[in-house]
């Protein structure tokens, strides 16, 4: 018996996400005045698409209007993007730190708020096995 619910693992992998994100960002930092550096990004589609691929979707459409959809489409597997279309610097390098420095306050933001979500359903969890108090 799994008394966690699927949402607790679709929140562990958008942290993995956000993890390697975070990796990903910090190394382009890193390597800003990396003569030929190109920068890398995670590709967060396929890294969403990975953590909704486990959860069965499907939708109950109330209107004609609505949009339904399925997980049928939402296969896929978090990937880092080398960019090598574009040179920032005259040094071939191509990381453009502003860009970076928002990527990151970003993802931490985002990280924060899965981080909290999963405390509020452990919290849940931990009050129903004391019963309450």
């Amino acid at each position: 018996m799994n008394i966690f619910p699927k949402s607790i693992e679709s929140m562990e992998q958008a942290l993995s996400a956000a993890t390697l994100k975070q990796r990903v960002h910090s190394a382009n930092i890193a390597n800003v005045d990396t003569a030929n550096y190109k920068s890398k990004k995670v590709d967060f589609q396929a890294a969403l698409n990975t953590a909704m691929s486990n959860q069965n979707l499907s939708s109950y459409k109330t209107d004609s209007r609505h949009v339904s959809f399925s997980n049928e489409s939402l296969i896929g597997t978090t990937r880092v993007l080398t960019n090598n279309s574009t040179q920032y610097n005259h040094n071939g390098n191509n990381v453009d730190m502003d860009l970076e420095m928002a990527e990151l306050a970003k993802n931490q933001l985002w990280y924060n708020a899965v981080t909290e979500r999963v405390n509020g359903k452990l919290n849940s969890l931990s009050s129903v096995i004391n019963g309450g108090r």
